[in-house]
């Protein structure tokens, strides 16, 4: 399992080993003793799994505390753009995002912990596995514009206009919605991470 630091304390790009020959490959996904080696104290409560057709964009998502979620998203067929926001109003890097290209073929994972809003678009025709650290909560479900200009996400459209749900293009920007963000410290520990377990 290797591990890629990010620049938001946190959040971390996973590519699990491989191994591979003529009839296919196997790899794990989840191994709670490796991914608490690198810092990842990631448990899970439920595993959503989503379909989008090319240029459809989900988010930006997020639950508030009790039911704050961390989110470990694979790519299980095609290729998304995975962002993770930082709305924690105290961190140093509030409003900073990070995106990564994950590929049915580069086998990367993206983990989104608690204090983060994700999102992501897909690049083609896809299938989304999120395995989550809490419930989903309606009452607890919250989110952010996807195009907030004082955040500035650079999401690779070129010439295209992403597919946004209803209910996506009617949330506010994340300076309306900041006042209400409230974290436990737990969104702000943050884990010790090494590059590579084994």
């Amino acid at each position: 399992m290797n591990i890629r630091k990010t620049s938001l304390s946190g959040v971390i790009e996973i590519t699990p080993d491989v191994h591979g020959d003529e009839r296919g490959f196997f790899k794990e996904i989840i191994h709670p003793q490796k991914l608490s080696a690198v810092g990842v104290n990631h448990r899970i409560v439920q595993i959503n799994h989503s379909r989008s057709k090319q240029w459809t964009l989900r988010g930006l998502h997020f639950q508030k505390p009790p039911y704050a979620q961390s989110k470990l998203v694979r790519c299980l067929r095609g290729k998304i753009f995975d962002v993770a926001v930082d709305i924690r109003p105290k961190s140093p890097t509030f409003r900073q995002w990070h995106g990564a290209e994950l590929t049915e073929e580069n086998h990367k994972m993206l983990y989104v912990p608690i204090g983060f809003a994700h999102g992501f678009l897909a690049l083609t025709d896809c299938d989304v596995e999120y395995a989550c650290g809490d419930i989903y909560s309606p009452g607890y479900e919250c989110g952010m514009l996807w195009n907030d200009s004082q955040v500035g996400i650079e999401w690779p459209c070129n010439e295209n206009i992403p597919i946004v749900s209803d209910k996506d293009t009617k949330l506010g920007p994340l300076s309306v919605i900041c006042d209400d963000l409230f974290w436990t410290n737990e969104a702000y520990s943050n884990p010790d991470i090494s590059s590579e377990v084994k």
